[in-house]
């Protein structure tokens, strides 16, 4: 029977993080997604130049050289938020503990925001510990089946891609779709479709809005190279198959483009898409989350 090597860290060298990490980053993220799951994009290095080199950041070498923990705070839509990284084969070692403790001296005053795009079964403990609680949470799930189910457009139907004529139609389709929605942004037409169409990776052409025979914007879809962004049916059009349809229809153009697999992330608080997504194929891999200081710093 082959004996499993475990990694045993005793101290580790810290110091900041810079250009000539890039690699040693990304081979850390890798080992994390290998073994958790968690957002792809986490490995790519547009993702770790964003995440730990645009702001003040630590890493730990162990005595071979390699890069086993790492942690940055940087600013982006939500203020300035800490991330980290720990190599499954150290987390005994309690890093995890040391890094949210060098997160909050460098929090500047501010009550501490965690990004978790990776994550594993003990985390929740280790910040619940802290004093951190977790405010949202996506399952990551992706599409490997070389199969795709055939499900037909509803009667009454008919889908658009996205043009000048028809972003309005979009915008009321997501804001429709998403209104009951727990924690709903509300996000205004203007910055919603700016988000959407400035994305470099967005695939206008193969994204879709449902409408009926009047013109009356009942669900939609969107795509990036690679993802299903979003997609939502407003609430009298749920459990006709639309959204199933969109999806579907979506793996295929995705397809057609090159990409396999295809993935998408759904709110762990809207169980019915999840088990659509599974029905569908998807299947779970790993999570992402958010947490945030229970209490304000004093």
């Amino acid at each position: 029977m082959a004996v499993k090597v475990v990694r045993l860290v005793s101290t580790l060298d810290w110091r900041p993080l810079g250009e000539d990490d890039l690699v040693a980053l990304a081979e850390l993220a890798t080992a994390c997604l290998d073994i958790d799951g968690g957002l792809p994009l986490l490995a790519e290095e547009e993702t770790l130049r964003r995440h730990y080199l645009s702001g003040v950041s630590i890493g730990g070498w162990d005595e071979t050289g390699d890069l086993v923990a790492a942690a940055s705070i940087f600013a982006d839509g939500e203020g300035r938020v800490a991330t980290g990284l720990t190599h499954p084969e150290v987390r005994s070692q309690h890093y995890g503990v040391d890094l949210v403790r060098w997160a909050r001296e460098h929090a500047g005053g501010a009550r501490l925001k965690v990004l978790a795009e990776s994550t594993w079964p003990d985390q929740g403990e280790l910040f619940a510990d802290a004093g951190l609680i977790r405010v949202f949470a996506e399952h990551v799930m992706r599409h490997r089946r070389k199969q795709v189910p055939r499900i037909p457009l509803p009667d009454g139907l008919h889908t658009e891609p996205f043009r000048e004529d028809t972003a309005a139609a979009f915008y009321s389709a997501y804001a429709a779709s998403f209104a009951d929605r727990p924690g709903f942004p509300g996000t205004p037409q203007e910055e919603w479709l700016a988000e959407l169409t400035q994305d470099p990776e967005v695939l206008l052409d193969d994204s879709r809005v449902a409408l009926t025979d009047e013109g009356e914007p009942v669900g939609f879809i969107t795509l990036s190279q690679g993802w299903i962004d979003q997609v939502g049916v407003i609430p009298s059009w749920r459990g006709h198959g639309l959204g199933a349809h969109l999806v579907v229809r979506s793996i295929t153009a995705l397809r057609a483009h090159g990409e396999r697999p295809v993935w998408l992330c759904v709110n762990v608080d809207n169980p019915h898409a999840h088990e659509l997504y599974v029905r569908l194929g998807f299947k779970d891999h790993g999570m992402r989350a958010r947490y945030l200081e229970t209490e304000e710093p004093g």
